[in-house]
């Protein structure tokens, strides 16, 4: 599938990390400057869902910090009024280990439309390729009042990229996510450095 968006998700509350996850910093970078600039680096257009802690075009989903299930409706109807209508890929800011190649491998899956990740035995839907068709079902679930990105996946068909063919391209530790103080630590945040 060749000219698929993007959709960066920033809207999580961080709860349980309690600080903003998009703006901590890895490598020199928040950890929304690396996914954005790494997403804009293999889709177009790209947009951001969420706060609008990035230079690019912003949306918000509804209500703000919905989950990712409205983030995606919130970006997919965006898109549709800028005249996209091809697959997008989305990401989540806090998978700091997601890099270019296999966004890549998203993009350019030549299976069905939608594909999602498979780690651990557990699908990753917020590193995944949401077709057309998922992106019109996100939006009517949303209106149906679903909030779980995996109840789309229960009515969309798509395919499991399995593990040993993201790993053809990324580390074991790809889909490892910043939710608390010491997923940051583990990736290599320093925590102690907030203001």
């Amino acid at each position: 599938m060749d000219g698929a968006s993007g959709l960066l998700l920033t809207g999580g509350a961080s709860r349980r990390l309690g600080v903003d996850k998009a703006t901590l910093v890895l490598d020199g970078n928040t950890l929304a400057e690396r996914a954005a600039r790494r997403l804009a680096s293999v889709c177009g257009p790209v947009l951001e869902v969420g706060a609008g802690v990035t230079p690019l075009p912003t949306v918000r989903e509804s209500p703000p910090g919905g989950g990712p299930l409205a983030a995606l409706a919130a970006g997919a109807e965006a898109l549709a009024a800028l005249g996209h209508d091809g697959g997008v890929v989305v990401l989540a800011v806090d998978l700091p280990n997601v890099d270019v190649p296999l966004l890549e491998l998203l993009r350019d899956w030549d299976g069905a439309p939608t594909v999602v990740p498979s780690a651990g035995g557990r699908l990753q839907p917020v590193c995944a390729r949401y077709g057309p068709d998922a992106q019109q079902t996100a939006v009517a679930l949303v209106r149906e009042g679903r909030r779980a990105l995996h109840a789309l996946l229960e009515v969309v068909d798509h395919d499991v990229l399995p593990e040993h063919e993201w790993r053809a391209v990324a580390p074991a530790d790809a889909f490892v996510d910043v939710d608390t103080p010491a997923d940051a630590d583990r990736v290599g945040i320093d925590m102690s450095r907030l203001p």
